[in-house]
């Protein structure tokens, strides 16, 4: 298994060194960024498989930087900082953050959040690995991510919301494999807007599965390629291929 290859944007030296040097002992490759330059010049240079990136940055926001990165691709981005408002939080993970951390943190709970975010998404790994350059097809559909367009086997475009982009992306990188409510919740962070309420998140799941049904199924009351798998949750019960986008 390839060891992960993380980046630290942290515009303070001191912290970026502390992050990066943990990171690199507890068996990740860890290297250390500044700006959004320094970002983008690794994601062109080779893999990279999460960024820690503080929202506070000199020059820079990097809950913009999240933003528009999540335009190009999806590599998972946890933010960090010192701002630790519901407002704040709820802000970055509107523009796709995977998670958000607080300052101070425990190194720990660090670790511990980062190793969860790697996990789902290997889980949910995208066929292209996670960028959204790709053009998907399936049962006659046709999704090409780079534009972010959804066009029906009849030809005509379909509006998605950005929700439901996310959770076709999701159901498009794992065809035939049933997900659970927790692992959809978990990918789509929507968990943080039903904090406190005891399956929340399972019950906002089946509403924005609800939705995307009724958007490209032909019966939305029968589904044939986004079905309910009893015990389990979900399954996308089609073929998927993908190609290029030009």
């Amino acid at each position: 298994m390839a060891i992960p290859r993380l980046l630290v944007v942290d515009d303070d030296a001191e912290t970026r060194s502390m992050m990066t040097q943990f990171l690199q002992q507890n068996g990740f490759m860890a290297f250390p960024c500044e700006t959004e330059d320094a970002i983008r010049h690794h994601l062109k240079g080779g893999r990279v498989d999460l960024i820690l990136l503080d929202v506070m940055l000199a020059d820079e926001n990097g809950v913009e930087i999240c933003a528009r990165l999540r335009r190009e691709q999806d590599v998972p981005v946890i933010l960090v900082s010192a701002l630790s408002a519901d407002h704040h939080r709820m802000a970055g993970y509107e523009v796709g953050a995977d998670d958000y951390i607080a300052k101070p943190f425990n190194p720990e709970l660090l670790l511990a959040r980062v190793r969860a975010v790697l996990h789902r998404a290997n889980r949910s790994a995208s066929l292209v690995y996670r960028r959204s350059i790709a053009v998907f097809r399936f049962a006659g559909w046709y999704y090409d991510a780079k534009r972010d367009e959804v066009t029906s086997p009849q030809g005509y475009q379909v509006a998605l919301s950005r929700k439901e982009t996310a959770l076709l992306k999701v159901f498009l990188a794992n065809p035939h494999i049933p997900l659970t409510r927790e692992e959809i919740a978990a990918a789509l962070d929507v968990t943080g807007e039903t904090q406190g309420t005891p399956d929340g998140s399972g019950r906002a799941i089946d509403v924005l599965v609800g939705r995307l049904r009724g958007k490209i199924e032909v019966d939305p009351k029968s589904p044939e390629l986004l079905r309910t798998e009893r015990g389990t949750g979900y399954v996308f019960a089609t073929d998927v291929t993908v190609e290029d986008s030009a």
